[in-house]
């Protein structure tokens, strides 16, 4: 089992910056892949944000160029640097992880955190 705790949401008006960070419980160098999703009340969970084990990454379109994924193994903490905020952004980010292989064959993560809350005023 691996526990994931979400921090860093908070409220900001557009154009402001977030920080989130994801704790694991497990070491997660090696062959473990994360990422962030979101989901904003009435709309379907998206995928924002993923990094593999080689640090490879990949975002959703409607982020590109303004969040960064990032994850730190010596503190088996995941980030995601968020700039220039907008209103449509305001949604819960989750942390999800699963070992590499498992997310190449099915696409999904076994893990998952709580959640943390984002809000981005207009």
């Amino acid at each position: 089992q691996v526990h994931l705790v979400e921090s860093g949401g908070d409220s900001v008006q557009a154009g402001g910056s977030l920080r989130l960070s994801c704790a694991s419980s497990r070491d997660i160098s090696g062959s473990f892949c994360m990422a962030w999703f979101r989901q904003a009340p009435g709309q379907e969970r998206e995928e924002v944000a993923r990094i593999d084990s080689d640090r490879n990454t990949r975002y959703a379109d409607s982020v590109k160029g303004r969040f960064t994924i990032s994850k730190d193994n010596t503190k088996n903490t995941l980030h995601l640097q968020m700039n220039s905020l907008k209103p449509e952004d305001t949604a819960t980010y989750y942390c999800a992880a699963d070992f590499c292989a498992n997310v190449r064959w099915y696409d999904e993560y076994k893990f998952w955190g709580q959640g943390t809350q984002v809000t981005v005023s207009s």
